[in-house]
């Protein structure tokens, strides 16, 4: 059995989304299995209608936004969406959306993205994560 990567995204600012995508690429090139378990503004990121036109930074860097985006485009640094896509498609990726974020939000695994593998509550995703050699909260 593969080691494990556990992440869990609270955050769904790009400045915390560009890691997750960065870790989640560097566990699967070394052969790791990786669970992400999207709940609170973490899984906004991740509806249909805003993935890929998210840009918000996180307030100790909101003044950068424009310039990091732009440095960004000129450097063709894919977006931390594509690079989480890629990802998966490179190893056992799986995506999880929070059972009780959903519900507070009155949506359904529909509104999100199709990269999210399905919904999962904290306690299925806590034995998952039980396994895991490294778990972090993004």
């Amino acid at each position: 059995m593969a080691e494990r990567l556990s992440m869990i995204v609270f955050s769904g600012t790009v400045d915390k989304l560009y890691p997750v995508s960065i870790l989640a690429s560097g566990a699967v090139a070394m052969g790791m299995d990786v669970d992400i378990f999207l709940t609170f503004w973490g899984l906004n990121a991740f509806f249909k209608d805003t993935i890929k036109t998210n840009t918000r930074m996180s307030k100790d860097f909101e003044d950068m936004t424009s310039m990091m985006m732009q440095v960004m485009k000129e450097k063709k640094v894919p977006s931390w969406h594509d690079t989480l896509r890629k990802a998966k498609e490179l190893g056992n990726v799986r995506i999880h959306a929070c059972s009780m974020t959903l519900d507070l939000l009155g949506l359904k695994k529909e509104n999100l993205d199709d990269m999210v593998d399905d919904i999962m509550g904290v306690g299925e995703f806590i034995e998952t994560a039980r396994d895991s050699k490294i778990t972090l909260f993004i």
